[in-house]
């Protein structure tokens, strides 16, 4: 063979090399990047989520110690909120957004408390029925940053249809109380 061809080979297979070695650090550079501002992007709109359900939250149970209330129109935006979240968050979080809705229905149902009843109600902790619902949001944010393209808590059934671990554990707890 001809050492012209020879030279001619290696030096393309060289522009080759290094082409590829461009190109894969280049890729490699945008992937990590992309994937880094999907997880801000994910995180932002969860938290955006999750604030507006504490102020929401926040205003209907101020409302519910203060005054009793028939008027369930005002429990519409909560339960949208609970919606949006059962959508897009862990079973965790939906889990205490549930109860936090729960514990502002409840509170709805009971007598109305004066001011001075407010305040001892707020020195035994009372006030904070959220406290569940944030140590479930910082997680799951958490969590974003690790595993931004999928939640981990969902089973694969025999039909290949993702379920949620915790709902089908709810689920057969709730039939069992049933029975």
């Amino acid at each position: 063979m001809n050492t012209a061809y020879i030279s001619a080979l290696a030096g393309l297979t060289g522009a080759g090399i290094g082409g590829l070695t461009s190109f894969a650090s280049s890729w490699l550079t945008l992937h990590t990047q992309l994937t880094y501002q999907y997880r801000e992007a994910e995180r932002k709109r969860r938290e955006t989520l999750f604030n507006a359900f504490i102020a929401e939250a926040s205003r209907l149970y101020g409302d519910a110690l203060v005054r009793g209330n028939d008027d369930v129109t005002q429990l519409v935006k909560l339960y949208a909120l609970v919606t949006r979240i059962r959508l897009t968050a862990s079973p965790a979080v939906l889990m205490a957004a549930e109860r936090a809705m729960d514990t502002i229905v409840d509170t709805y149902l009971k007598p109305n408390k004066t001011l001075h009843e407010l305040k001892l109600f707020a020195e035994q902790g009372g006030m904070d029925f959220l406290h569940d619902f944030g140590e479930a949001c910082r997680a799951e944010l958490d969590g974003v940053m690790r595993n931004p393209f999928g939640r981990t808590d969902l089973n694969i059934n025999r039909r290949g249809i993702a379920t949620d671990s915790h709902r089908d554990q709810r689920a057969s707890s709730a039939e069992a109380s049933d029975a």
